[in-house]
């Protein structure tokens, strides 16, 4: 039976909620599951909205990753140790790079050595400080005040 409002104008009666849970079902069930494959291929191409729960998932597994990684995956990365210097190293910013003075005795460079094996054990000599990828444009020999030999050697990446 219709009912009627103030203005007197019939209005339908509403429709029953088992009606519109049966029609929900049905458009659910209508939608085939997808497979493993399918539900992977979404997530390596980050289909889904945010908020959604494969977002979620998607989202906490990379946190694990993040997280979890390290303690089990060797990234090889160990600091540095400068137990080979008897010495303090002295490190001054210039405008092309550095300006580092390290003791002699702290360099292992033979007697008679070539340009290219000074070069080579200076490099090695300033690689804690400056890291692997450095060139070694210059140096020189420099004594200080209480007479103590020194390379002076100037390096930028």
């Amino acid at each position: 039976m219709a009912s009627s409002t103030t203005t007197g104008v019939p209005q339908a009666a509403p429709a029953p909620v088992a009606a519109s849970a049966a029609a929900a079902s049905s458009a659910a069930a209508a939608q085939p599951r997808r497979s493993f494959g399918q539900v992977f291929g979404s997530y390596f191409y980050w289909t889904y909205r945010r908020g959604s729960f494969h977002y979620d998932v998607m989202v906490t597994l990379i946190l694990l990753f993040i997280f979890v990684a390290p303690r089990f995956w060797d990234f090889g990365a160990k600091p540095t140790t400068f137990s080979n210097y008897a010495h303090p190293l002295q490190v001054v910013a210039s405008g092309r790079g550095v300006i580092i003075t390290v003791q002699a005795a702290d360099v292992s460079v033979p007697p008679g050595a070539s340009l290219r094996q000074v070069k080579k054990a200076l490099r090695k000599a300033i690689e804690p400080v400056t890291g692997d990828d450095v060139f070694v444009e210059r140096w020189q020999t420099v004594t200080d005040s209480q007479g103590n030999l020194s390379w002076k050697i100037w390096a930028h990446r």
